[in-house]
């Protein structure tokens, strides 16, 4: 996934609005206009780099004179010490945009971070880590831009990408089947063509979904033997269809491993962006000598 700037443009005008970066009155009242000053963030933990364009984003909304070099690009392991980025320039300009900067990076290097542990726990295996839309309101895509530089799949972006039929789809639909055949005959009225996606809790459901045949199956919070039923079941019911089976509902590292030994194509997880800790970042600045 390409960094999304005109997304990281409009989240960090937001960002810079909502702190008033345009009176930063401490700042304004405490450091010179003429100081200038060299700046590095550095982190207090490993993980992975995630987002670094966005400090430039940052900066070049502040005022534009400072500098910015970055030293690791997103997707770079890093060890506690290391510096991500160095910035120079007015003092007054750094140390504004400190905590926008921080912020940022700190979110979306944990996500990063998290899904790597995520994607090494089964990376001999042939499964796919996926995210959802858990995405913080306005980070969508920042989020999911981290989870790729973490090594896991985007899956649907939006309401618009894909069909992912749900509990509450289904059961005003009047069935699995029922909203399948829906989804079809409106998609072809439309003249459009879309994966569908279709959510089941039993394997009664599973059976009644493969012999539908959507592109997916979300199999939602179900034991690993009846994930490992279900893999056989499409085995059995549709072998040639090329329905892909995602495993879905909480599921935690220590789950991973098991979940995705029976056979799924794909595991999702909420957590990599609704729950993933900050990275532990700080900005540490030395004033530069005239």
């Amino acid at each position: 996934m390409q960094f999304p700037r005109t997304a990281a443009r409009n989240v960090v005008t937001l960002a810079l609005s909502e702190d008033v970066a345009t009176d930063d009155v401490t700042t304004r009242w405490s450091v010179p206009p003429q100081q200038e000053a060299t700046a590095v963030i550095i982190t207090r933990q490993p993980g992975l780099a995630a987002g670094m364009p966005l400090a430039a984003e940052v900066y070049a909304r502040i005022g534009g004179e400072t500098r910015i070099a970055e030293v690791v690009p997103d997707g770079t392991r890093l060890e506690a010490g290391d510096v991500l980025a160095t910035i120079s320039g007015p003092a007054h300009q750094i140390i504004t945009g400190e905590r926008t900067v921080l912020n940022l990076l700190q979110r979306l290097c944990g996500i990063a971070t998290l899904t790597d542990r995520y994607v090494t726990a089964v990376r001999d295996l042939p499964v796919r880590v996926l995210d959802t839309r858990k995405t913080a309101p306005g980070l969508r895509l920042l989020d999911k831009y981290a989870v790729a530089a973490g090594g896991g799949h985007n899956h649907r972006l939006d309401l618009g990408a894909m069909v992912l039929l749900k509990e509450n789809h289904i059961a005003a639909a009047g069935g699995v089947t029922a909203a399948i055949e829906s989804v079809r005959k409106n998609m072809a009225t439309e003249g459009k063509t879309l994966a569908i996606e279709v959510e089941v809790a039993t394997l009664d459901q599973a059976r009644e979904a493969l012999r539908a045949e959507p592109q997916w199956i979300m199999l939602d919070n179900m034991t690993v033997l009846q994930l490992a039923e279900a893999v056989r079941l499409r085995r059995e019911l549709a072998p040639e269809s090329g329905v892909k089976l995602e495993a879905s509902g909480t599921i935690t590292l220590d789950d991973l491993r098991p979940v995705a030994e029976t056979g799924v194509d794909a595991v999702s997880v909420g957590a990599l962006t609704h729950s993933a800790p900050a990275m532990d970042l700080s900005m540490l600045l030395s004033i530069t000598q005239p």
